[in-house]
């Protein structure tokens, strides 16, 4: 079955469009009522385990807003999780890990599990998901990268510097690339069964990248990020966000990938050129700038695409979007790109 509105698709494989494509991180999320009904009778990894909820919030945000792309509801600590690693998502806290790994026996004791089995929920999600959007637009599957999730289960919950994470990698770097394999192995198999179950492209998110120098951040993270495009990219295609990792944009252009997403402390101007310009490129709005009033949103928005160019390009935030968003002006920002006309 071909999907209706491939724009996302097409701007991803570097084909001419007639405006570019635009969805938002975290869209499914804490900024609409409907999530908070939702969020109130189920806690946190329920919503992620249960099909018939995952799928449902996955949909909210295109009803509502009509995105080019959805990206299904789950977390990237469900790696961790199916890995015989602990985590608690705690209200008004986030991510808590009540036994980080920081010694050789605790990466021992983390398991490469069977993905079909483990995160078999996803699966299904995925299935439920495919049938309620019924082809109108793509569906996109996540992880974190291994790095990003080295950072939660040595830290054991969300930091600024991921000091202890970073301290492991240093002191003890054997340990450190042990569990990145290991994190990197299951990633692996937990994508292409996603891919498998349905999903049209899926992104990597390298949200703690940037708290790398560019030579730790080759070491630790982009080589194990590497592994995984070179399995998917046959399969999927491939986007990848390193927050702050403006650096390595020219690496990641030459590794696969179908596109490279930009945070919004890098112009497109700068991205452009430091992709080598011929890369898709993705993002890169402040969610903050969210707050703004619509008109400037709006504004803004027009401005982001003439920079960037409506081809080879896909509207998105530079992270994922805050809760405080008002809905209207959410609207803007998606109708601004689907309004788009080149001057």
């Amino acid at each position: 079955m071909s999907i209706k509105n491939d724009l996302f698709l097409r701007a991803l494989k570097g084909e001419t469009v007639e405006r570019p494509p635009v969805w938002m991180m975290r869209q499914a999320g804490r900024y609409l009522p409907e999530f908070m009904a939702i969020r109130e009778k189920y806690d946190f990894f329920t919503r992620c385990r249960t099909p018939e909820l995952a799928s449902e919030i996955t949909v909210q945000p295109i009803r509502r807003y009509g995105m080019d792309a959805a990206i299904l509801f789950s977390d990237i600590l469900v790696i961790p999780q199916a890995m015989n690693i602990e985590v608690q998502m705690k209200p008004n806290f986030g991510p808590y890990l009540p036994n980080p790994v920081h010694d050789q026996k605790g990466v021992d004791e983390v398991i490469v599990p069977d993905v079909n089995v483990e995160l078999d929920y996803v699966m299904q999600a995925i299935k439920a998901t495919k049938e309620l959007l019924n082809n109108d637009i793509p569906l996109i599957g996540f992880a974190g990268s291994p790095w990003t999730i080295l950072c939660y289960v040595v830290q054991g919950q969300g930091s600024k510097t991921f000091d202890k994470a970073k301290e492991f990698c240093f002191t003890n770097p054997v340990a450190a690339h042990q569990l990145l394999q290991k994190i990197t192995d299951t990633t692996i198999a937990y994508l292409k069964a996603k891919v498998k179950a349905g999903v049209n492209a899926v992104q990597v998110f390298d949200s703690w990248g940037g708290m790398l120098s560019p030579v730790d951040y080759q070491e630790f993270s982009f080589k194990y990020i590497q592994q995984i495009i070179d399995a998917l990219k046959e399969e999927a295609l491939v986007i990848v966000f390193g927050k702050g990792c403006w650096f390595a944009l020219g690496d990641m252009a030459k590794s696969g990938a179908s596109a490279l997403g930009v945070d919004w402390t890098c112009s497109a101007r700068n991205a452009r050129y430091l992709s080598g310009g011929n890369i898709t490129l993705q993002g890169n709005f402040d969610p903050a700038r969210l707050l703004s009033p619509p008109a400037v949103i709006k504004k803004m928005v027009t401005q982001m695409i003439n920079e960037f160019g409506k081809d080879k390009y896909v509207v998105n935030l530079g992270h994922g979007i805050l809760p405080n968003v008002p809905l209207d002006n959410a609207k803007a920002f998606i109708d601004a790109v689907k309004e788009y006309q080149q001057h």
